[in-house]
């Protein structure tokens, strides 16, 4: 009799060697980072392509390896209040499962996931090979599960199929970047630079382009002298230019064409023709994406173009430059104005001009107003307060204050915002 307990005792502590070896598992194969298991892969590394494949498989891998951990979970309670009700009675059963529950969720749920977490790829790579012979050998029974779920889910009008994901990639990368930069493992600086990558599919040309009110241009009809006077004083490379409306845009001004012309005349401005000089103007829809806008440039050699809503009035200009900025932040070269038009105030509040982008702010400040009603501050405060605010009018929405500075017309010029956390403190 001793020895059949001890035979028993040992089938016990085996099968809760197995549920924990199959918590492990599942904790590793679904925490590992999928990007390193690639890099692995591609260097050749056997057990990293048999990782990927367990990987690609999930809804296989969960199966089996649940079916698994369930099969050895069961039994090892099973024998174990076959051997308390044996030992004391009736009363064996309230004892195993409290000294089974333990157990359990000590040493087979709670131990392995925590070493698994903390070591994801190292325990991935190492019960790869025995967790692919148990999803192999899994693999009827799982895919008799599956099938019976689904039919299960469709009876309550919930329509699951293989393709179904519930984050794209570029949340998942989005979520991974944002947890390192809590944690400090990616600065500020990486996470804006990475972030603003991904943000670009999100992007409309409308969003990122130089507004008609801001745009420096040029009259055809104004004498050449003045022409090369406001092009040279503008600090920009290229100038549109527009006859008798300034909708009307005839082409583009180049600097460098401009001053060749200069030279080729000898100095004389009377005699340059600045209809000749001008290149023919590109225009593109406000709502092209961002993306396609890139790769336009990048294939017609060109880095500048007139952006025009629906009705082909024009709405501002979009250069390479602007879309640049989105990753790496403003780009100041020797002919910018510095001027950032954020401006943090020592109270915690900061001072912004109402024609700052929203993700502008956001990027400079940390912050998470939503950009998706409006693109500039002004706009954000126009559409929230739904009016024209006067000076002095204050609004709190987002989780923020918005106090209305200036305003010329019907413009807002400046704002400021103050998180409402920092209001409650003072």
């Amino acid at each position: 009799m001793t020895l059949t307990y001890a035979i028993l005792g040992a089938l016990i502590v085996g099968l809760l060697v197995l549920s924990a070896f199959f918590s492990g598992s599942e904790t590793a194969l679904t925490a590992t980072s999928r990007a390193r298991i690639h890099q692995l892969q591609r260097r050749g590394h056997k057990r990293a392509k048999v990782v990927q494949q367990l990987i690609e498989a999930r809804e296989q891998l969960i199966g089996a390896i649940l079916l698994g951990n369930n099969l050895v979970n069961i039994l090892a309670s099973a024998l174990t209040t076959s051997v308390f009700v044996q030992l004391f009675g009736n009363a064996g059963v309230a004892y195993a499962t409290v000294i089974m529950t333990a157990l359990v969720l000590i040493f087979a749920e709670v131990l392995p996931k925590t070493y698994a977490i903390a070591n994801a790829d190292r325990a991935a790579l190492a019960i790869a090979l025995p967790i692919r012979t148990v999803v192999a050998v899994f693999g009827p029974v799982t895919s008799a599960v599956q099938f019976i779920v689904r039919r299960t889910l469709r009876m309550f009008g919930a329509d699951i199929d293989d393709t179904t994901e519930v984050l794209s990639p570029h949340d998942e990368l989005r979520g991974a970047i944002e947890l390192h930069h809590r944690e400090g493992a990616v600065v500020k600086t990486d996470k804006d630079m990475l972030g603003g990558i991904l943000d670009l599919h999100d992007l409309e040309v409308f969003d990122v382009m130089v507004h008609r009110t801001k745009m420096e241009t040029a009259d055809v009809a104004t004498k050449p002298a003045d022409i090369v006077d406001h092009v040279l004083n503008s600090g920009f490379t290229r100038v549109p230019v527009w006859r008798d409306d300034q909708d009307n845009i005839i082409g583009t001004l180049h600097a460098k064409d401009l001053l060749k012309a200069l030279a080729d005349e000898k100095g004389d401005v009377g005699k340059l023709d600045i209809e000749a000089l001008c290149t023919q103007a590109w225009f593109v829809p406000e709502s092209t994406p961002v993306v396609a806008q890139l790769n336009a440039f990048l294939k017609r050699k060109s880095h500048f173009a007139i952006v025009v809503d629906e009705y082909g009035e024009v709405m501002g200009l979009v250069t390479l430059e602007d879309i640049l900025e989105e990753i790496v932040g403003e780009i100041v070269d020797e002919y910018d104005a510095p001027t950032s038009g954020v401006r943090p105030q020592p109270d915690g509040s900061v001072t912004v001009d109402g024609t700052v982008p929203i993700r502008d702010l956001n990027r400079a400040m940390d912050w998470e107003l939503s950009d998706d009603e409006a693109t500039t501050i002004a706009g954000l405060v126009i559409h929230e307060a739904q009016m024209i605010p006067d000076v002095g009018q204050a609004f709190n929405f987002h989780g923020f204050k918005f106090e209305v500075l200036r305003r010329r017309r019907n413009q807002i010029t400046t704002l400021r915002v103050t998180p409402i956390r920092s209001v409650a403190v003072t």
